[in-house]
């Protein structure tokens, strides 16, 4: 029994083991070339006609396709269809360059644009920072108590009881009202600029203006002044025949605080 056993036991070990054959069919491994990197060659297709066209396994195998050799059928090759999908790849792809060249530069424009108009990015101009900011300081930044700073208190007294005080101030609130609305105002900027300097040119010149103003008022004080100091020492005024100018009389007046 034993021995029976030790029998079937090794029996396997003495059957030859079969293993699957690799089968190798050259006229697949030749479609296979030709399909991927071959030349399609209609000379090179297996299995050949043979003799005058006799050779069965050709008939088997292009009896129902006889055109197939003579098309080139390969993804790659000139006319493939991976060969146009790659064109076609190719010519999207400079189409998509095209069309995102052409929004880069209407967003540069549009930006540039934004920036030439825009009134929230005018304190940032460079002619504004550097030259017209300066000009109009003490337009934005000053106060109206400053404007009579440096005067006698009969000078302000006369400049605010003649209305030249508030003419001035008027026309400084105004005109700073014009200036603001130019630079938050969307505008072109050549425009801006212009505004800019007509608004600048009409400031200078309230400036003279108002210096001539103060001026005069000094003068007329002291005018005034000598007038009321004349009548005082009541020096009698001789008096012509007709009347006089007032030149006259001021040179008549000077003349009298002099002695």
């Amino acid at each position: 029994m034993k021995k029976l056993l030790m029998l079937l036991a090794v029996l396997p070990l003495a059957v030859p083991v079969f293993s699957q054959k690799k089968i190798r069919d050259k006229h697949i491994t030749h479609q296979q070339e030709r399909m991927v990197f071959k030349q399609w060659d209609a000379d090179l297709f297996t299995p050949t006609p043979g003799f005058l066209y006799l050779n069965p396994e050709y008939w088997i195998t292009w009896a129902l396709h006889p055109n197939y050799p003579k098309t080139d059928l390969r993804p790659l090759g000139p006319i493939g269809p991976q060969t146009q999908r790659l064109a076609l790849a190719a010519a999207m792809q400079s189409t998509d360059n095209a069309y995102k060249l052409h929004a880069d530069t209407i967003r540069g424009l549009a930006t540039t644009e934004m920036l030439n108009y825009s009134g929230a990015v005018s304190a940032v101009d460079p002619l504004w920072m550097l030259f017209y900011s300066r000009e109009f300081e003490e337009l934005i930044s000053g106060d109206d108590s400053n404007i009579l700073a440096g005067l006698s208190a009969k000078e302000r007294d006369y400049l605010v009881s003649s209305g030249a005080y508030g003419w001035f101030v008027e026309e400084s609130h105004a005109l700073l009202e014009r200036l603001q609305a130019a630079r938050n105002t969307d505008m072109d900027r050549g425009s801006r600029i212009l505004a800019y300097h007509r608004m600048l040119d009409e400031y200078r010149k309230l400036r003279a203006t108002w210096e001539d103003k103060k001026q005069k008022a000094k003068l007329y004080l002291s005018l005034r002044d000598k007038n009321d100091a004349v009548k005082k020492k009541d020096i009698p005024i001789s008096k012509g025949s007709g009347k006089k100018t007032d030149k006259q009389i001021a040179d008549e007046i000077l003349r009298a605080s002099k002695l």
